[in-house]
């Protein structure tokens, strides 16, 4: 056990520190009104476009995503020992200006969504081929009704944006 223990830390820490730089150099989105683009028709036809843009249908509201600060790390126990480490790094799809209020909430949406991963390992969902699209779509559907739980339908999405398994070798 006690050989297990110096990777993990050091692994635990790398990913620390490399998510605390990620975070503090991260650029800004660049966000541009629709009607800029109206404005900028090439064609000249400006009355098409803004009657198109007049036309669009309502479901494309403004949406934001909220990452969330650090990664998961979730250990995949095979014959009782730690077989390998899953490391995944998620954002959440919101509404305009709902990024403060999951990050209002990241603890229990981490506790939350750290629990549907630990039972996604315990039933065999990062053995084998993890990425197939049946398995990625049950662990999704998870972190989504664990969103909702927590958030009340504030979370449109969670999106799975990093995911890298690292086998242990004995």
């Amino acid at each position: 056990m006690a050989k297990f223990l110096l990777p993990l830390l050091l692994l635990i820490a790398g990913t620390a520190a490399g998510s605390g730089v990620g975070y503090f150099l991260r650029s800004e989105p660049e966000t541009e009104p629709l009607s800029s683009s109206v404005a900028a028709e090439p064609c000249g036809d400006t009355e098409m476009a803004a009657a198109a843009v007049a036309m669009a249908p309502v479901a494309l509201e403004e949406r934001e995503y909220a990452r969330m600060n650090n990664q998961f790390v979730v250990p995949v126990i095979l014959n009782e020992k730690v077989a390998a480490l899953m490391v995944m790094s998620l954002s959440l799809e919101v509404e305009a200006g709902g990024q403060e209020a999951v990050f209002s909430h990241e603890p229990r949406l981490r506790d939350a969504f750290l629990q549907v991963m630990f039972d996604h390992a315990n039933i065999g969902g990062f053995n084998g081929a993890f990425t197939t699209t049946s398995n990625m779509r049950l662990l999704r559907d998870g972190l989504q009704d664990a969103a909702d739980r927590i958030m009340r339908g504030h979370i449109s999405d969670v999106l799975i944006v990093d995911i890298v398994r690292q086998d242990i070798t004995n």
